[in-house]
């Protein structure tokens, strides 16, 4: 059912995202002014029809290879597309023919615009990129936005992730959440479903999936409350809350359960584009640059791991360890990024 009601609310029921009854598939955050520039040149008529409820645009992507999950009429695709450059790439990869439709009928207009041609979109399932010709270990990145909530399998598109990232890449994406597993009836709710709402993951059984398929410590970057403002919806949902909220996973092995602290620190460059004051790692890392900044370690290695490790100096190792680093806990994790990472402060050290 899933699928086939994605591919008729997302194909057919919905000519645009004003058709939406709740502000679940959709989003307020402020883009960055290197974004809005960016934005202008996308079609008007790839914009139409965005569903995204988050930014799915991490920091320093210049000449990465990436993969979007549910790329729907284009909009994230040719936004990143300008983020990569042209020595970088993007696939986007959907399963409504609408909306790829829509995506390939721009392509000529946008290689025009920018100058290059660096995107390609398939046809496919996210549920079984397995049957897609994508070499494993390929991307340095993979984005989804407001999707993996769609699928039945959820489960499968983490590991297919996991499997198709080279080693100290990330999936960043941004998805709907449940403060309580939604009830076995609602799943099949054609509404509830097309709006990303009865798909929604409980962020406990999130954290599991996404542990089991690889990555160990997902990291939360922003989340906002949901306002479900259509009456008969919310009748329907009976007191569940939902949030909106972007994760970040690095396929790193050997990150640890806990937050351990190490004695380490990094001091930032400022040398990202778009964060010269403040580097942001997740809700609770805003690294300002020029400070030391003691981290945990598994942060340390998110950062000396992966494509960020060129933008810091690195203090310390891992020889001596000093137990649990201070303040972590395993509480729900959302409410703790109301302030975006441009605006709030940057602290001396944080937990992960």
């Amino acid at each position: 059912m899933n699928l086939e009601n994605s591919q008729d609310y997302y194909g057919k029921v919905l000519a645009s995202s004003a058709d939406l009854r709740t502000d679940a598939c959709t989003t307020f955050a402020m883009p960055s002014a290197d974004i809005i520039a960016a934005l202008k040149n996308v079609h008007e008529d790839v914009k139409a029809r965005y569903y995204g409820c988050g930014l799915v645009t991490p920091q320093a992507l210049a000449g990465c290879h990436v993969l979007d999950l549910g790329s729907g009429s284009g909009q994230d695709v040719y936004l990143l597309a300008q983020l990569v450059g042209a020595e970088g790439s993007v696939t986007g990869v959907d399963a409504t023919p609408e909306q790829l439709a829509v995506a390939r009928e721009h392509q000529d207009w946008h290689a025009e615009r920018f100058g290059y041609s660096n995107t390609r979109f398939l046809e496919g399932d996210i549920e079984k990129l397995g049957d897609l010709d994508l070499e494993p270990e390929s991307f340095d990145v993979i984005v989804s936005n407001c999707v993996i909530n769609l699928v039945a399998d959820k489960e499968a598109v983490f590991r297919a992730a996991h499997r198709l990232l080279k080693p100290g890449g990330e999936l960043y994406f941004s998805d709907v959440y449940s403060d309580r597993r939604v009830p076995e009836h609602l799943l099949s709710d054609p509404v509830l479903h097309g709006e990303c709402l009865s798909g929604a993951l409980y962020w406990g059984d999130f954290d599991r999936l996404a542990k089991a398929a690889g990555f160990a410590d997902p990291r939360l970057v922003t989340d906002r409350p949901l306002g479900i403002n259509d009456r008969e919806v919310k009748a329907k949902l009976d007191g569940i809350e939902f949030v909106s909220a972007t994760y970040r996973l690095f396929k790193l092995d050997g990150l640890e359960p806990q937050c351990e602290d190490y004695g380490q620190a990094v001091r930032y460059k400022g040398s990202v584009p778009g964060e010269s004051r403040v580097f942001a790692l997740d809700a609770h890392h805003m690294i300002e640059a020029g400070r030391t900044f003691p981290i945990c370690g598994n942060s340390y290695r998110m950062l000396a791991e992966t494509r960020f490790a060129k933008h810091f100096d690195f203090i310390g190792d891992f020889s001596k360890h000093y137990g649990v680093f201070p303040g972590c806990g395993t509480d729900a994790p959302f409410g703790h990024s109301d302030e975006t990472p441009s605006t709030a402060p940057a602290t001396g050290s944080a937990c992960c």
